[in-house]
């Protein structure tokens, strides 16, 4: 197999010159990029840096959306033994300034006027940052700052050198080895500053293939890319996996219009984080709600058969003559046209990872016949750890062991995993690479967990964070915050959670609404409300959630190991959290520490007994601005049940 991504470029090049390698929509009109066109794209990128000095190891950082001239830039600088560092579009310019720095960055390449504003506000702070290439020319072309160019300039410049040294590009992309240092992702950093996770072209590029030879990944598939190119995730599915299997890869016009593309592209294979997955059904469920009676009674009936057959159809287990009646009755009714509407009609392989997926919502998706499945890893291990086959996708574990990967579980409980797609390092951090590695191979994942008797493996937690409730009636029971919150985020009503318990007598939580989702409620009941802190502070939104909160706590009642983890007392926080605000990662993760210092008041109150507690919090807004939002928020008391024994 060839393992370096030029490599891989060559040979797409080479053997399938006008097939389609990407596809980006400009002004509603989607515009194709062969591989011929992608590789002269790419040599003329890359002698342009070449003449800039790019040396080989050197980092350049990548800033932007998913854009073809973006990808194209990334393979540039590999090509020259370059390393790209993708940093996430929305991070604030602060956020950038340890990685630049750590990096020894010089160059940068970006997207837009809002990237290259970011650069160079905080260019004081890195005078090493010499040279800034922009994508996007809108808005910037009265900026006058040394070494801000366009790509086109260095198009331009790589065309000279390339007709001066018409082998130039080839040496320099055929120098690439296996080994070779091929990308640096930053971990989110939910403590303290990121780290720089060092990959192999080898690390990446087994990861990739190994992944799509599991599911019978060809050239034919259609993707779309458009989470953060930041995130390993992203990365993997649309660059790695891209050039090992050689499909198209379509970049949306914009955030604002991805469902729209979505629709129009129809992707065989899609990837998204729970948390889309949740939006598109929301999204669903507005509609319906809104829709006539015969239609919202059709539609559930019809959802009551997916339910019963739709599952046992995907797994291939045997189903009787009148339910497939039934059933493909209502894939030609409404089956059919809800993957239609939710732009997954065509999708033959879909996965999902990063968080625990509700089990009801991985249901209705398999219900109504699209193949979703889980997936395990992390950056560290370029995201394949385990896999779920087709016929063996169930909501509670993440899956088997891909190939060439190996699991032990700890006397802690710890996952470890021995994998050819294990990281090299972190960047300029050996104490944090010996913390992660061990002397015979095996990472350290930091999530519990255990293989069960089929196999799969299951996640309960990050290992750090499982605790202990000290004291009442639970003193000594097992507390998993992040078991907990996936639970409330089950339900549609709520976006996001943060459990607190460790250490403590019993169990509180703080809660973000859903705004999409409880304002649809709230309106269908003409229940007034003038935005996110009004609406949150209902006493009709809080019994709305109060409701969800004891549904939790009676499915946690049956769990021997986490019953003492019900939640005894909860509030609505009166803002969402945000990355901005320091509360959540750029990845969307939680940081639970963080909160529980910024919000100690709400954590006295919630353990203190009080019925409400007054609190003004600082929050950044889009533009730049800070400011103040201030409100009472009312506690409630949730019921805890008994734990209920299992059976003899």
């Amino acid at each position: 197999m060839i393992l370096t991504f030029p490599a891989l470029l060559l040979h797409h090049a080479a053997t399938r010159p006008n097939g389609a390698a990407m596809r980006e929509k400009q002004y509603g009109i989607w515009q194709t990029l062969t591989w011929r066109d992608l590789r002269t794209l790419v040599a003329h990128l890359a002698c342009g840096l070449h003449a800039q000095g790019l040396q080989r190891g050197e980092h350049v950082v990548v800033i932007g959306a998913n854009r073809p001239r973006l990808y194209a830039s990334m393979l540039a600088v590999q090509s020259l033994g370059g390393v790209p560092v993708p940093l996430y579009q929305d991070a604030a310019g602060a956020e950038c300034v340890f990685p630049i720095h750590n990096a020894d960055v010089r160059i940068c390449i970006v997207e837009d006027q809002e990237q290259v504003d970011k650069l160079l506000d905080i260019r004081s702070q890195c005078p090493q940052l010499t040279h800034i290439y922009f994508d996007d020319e809108r808005g910037l072309r009265k900026y006058d700052e040394a070494g801000l160019l366009s790509l086109d300039t260095l198009v331009q410049q790589g065309q000279q050198l390339a007709q001066q040294e018409p082998d130039l590009f080839e040496r320099e992309a055929n120098a690439a080895q296996p080994g070779d240092v091929a990308a640096m992702f930053f971990t989110s950093g939910t403590t303290g500053n990121p780290k720089g996770v060092v990959h192999t072209h080898s690390s990446l590029l087994d990861r990739a293939k190994v992944g799509a030879e599991f599911d019978k990944l060809t050239a034919d598939e259609d993707v779309l890319a458009y989470l953060p190119p930041a995130w390993i995730g992203q990365n993997i599915f649309s660059y790695a996996q891209w050039l090992v299997c050689g499909y198209t890869v379509n970049c949306p016009e914009s955030s604002a219009t991805v469902q729209i593309d979505l629709k129009e592209i129809g992707p065989t294979y899609y990837f998204a984080p729970p948390r889309v997955f949740e939006g598109l059904l929301t999204s669903v469920m507005i509609r319906m709600e809104d829709a006539g009676r015969l239609k919202r009674w059709w539609f559930g009936a019809a959802m009551d058969v997916a339910k019963r057959v739709g599952p046992a159809l995907m797994d291939g287990s045997s189903v009787g003559l009148v339910d497939r009646i039934k059933y493909a009755l209502g894939n030609l009714t409404m089956y059919g046209a809800l993957r239609n509407s939710l732009g997954l009609s065509r999708v033959r392989v879909a996965y999902t990872a990063g968080e625990a997926i509700g089990p009801d919502l991985f249901t209705f998706y398999r219900s109504i016949g699209v193949n979703l499945k889980q997936l395990y890893g992390s950056t560290e291990t370029a995201v394949f750890v385990c896999l779920q086959p087709d016929h063996e996708a169930r909501a509670d574990t993440v899956g088997v062991p891909c190939a060439g990967v190996e699991i032990k579980v700890a006397d802690n409980g710890e996952i470890l995993v021995k994998s050819p797609g294990l990281l090299k390092s972190y960047y300029k951090n050996p104490a944090a690479t010996a913390d992660v590695l061990t002397a015979d191979g095996w990472y350290r994942t930091s999530d519990a967990g255990f293989i069960d008797s089929h196999g799969h493996l299951k996640i309960i937690d990050r290992v750090k964070d499982v605790g202990r409730i000290k004291g009442g009636a639970n003193d000594g029971a097992m507390f998993a915050p992040k078991y907990v919150e996936n639970k409330l985020k089950f339900f549609p009503f709520i976006k996001e959670a943060v459990a607190f318990g460790d250490g403590r007598d019993q169990v509180c939580a703080m809660v973000n609404i859903d705004f999409a989702a409880v304002g649809n409620w709230a309106e269908r009941r003409n229940l007034a409300y003038g935005g996110y802190a009004d609406l949150a502070a209902k006493s009709e939104v809080i019994q709305l959630i109060l409701e969800c909160v004891e549904k939790v706590n009676a499915d946690l009642a049956t769990d021997a190991l986490l019953a003492g983890s019900q939640i005894s007392r909860f509030l609505v926080l009166h803002k969402e959290l945000d990355a901005d605000d320091g509360e959540l990662t750029r990845t969307n993760k939680v940081r639970r520490g963080f909160i529980g210092e910024k919000y100690a008041p709400l954590v006295d109150a919630l353990y203190g007994g009080l019925k409400q507690q007054f609190l003004e919090t600082q929050v950044k807004f889009e533009d730049g601005r800070v400011g103040k939002v201030s409100a009472t928020l009312q506690i409630a008391d949730a019921r805890v049940f008994p734990a209920v024994k299992a059976a003899a």
